[in-house]
């Protein structure tokens, strides 16, 4: 993505689906609180190994965390305290429309 002669809607487009998969978010939300080892996200997230690695990967890739080895255990962090605030406000739409949807229904019943 960085250094990309991409338009920038496209690149946009590519942000957000990298940020379309739940155990991504999952460990986007979790970062957003502070560092943790990849153990420690294991036991929070309760996925297997292989697929954490793999959403890591695609993390690091996209350049939205970094990895940091401290003997044989590897620590992430957030590139960007922005991405906190993105799934902060994510966060405040998605109530906001889920609470206007359960409005609605109590219109209706």
């Amino acid at each position: 993505m960085p250094g990309s002669n991409k338009p920038l809607n496209q690149m946009k487009a590519d942000f957000f689906k990298t940020l379309g998969h739940p155990v991504r978010i999952r460990v986007l939300e979790l970062l957003s609180e502070r560092e943790y080892a990849v153990s420690e996200m294991l036991a929070t997230i309760e996925v297997e190994a292989a697929n954490l690695s793999q959403q890591l990967s695609i993390l690091r890739r996209t350049g939205l965390v970094a990895a940091r080895r401290e003997g044989l255990s590897v620590t992430y962090q957030l590139t960007s305290s922005h991405v906190a605030e993105l799934l902060a406000v994510a966060r405040t739409i998605l109530t906001g429309v889920v609470a206007g949807q359960v409005e609605a229904l109590e219109e209706t019943a």
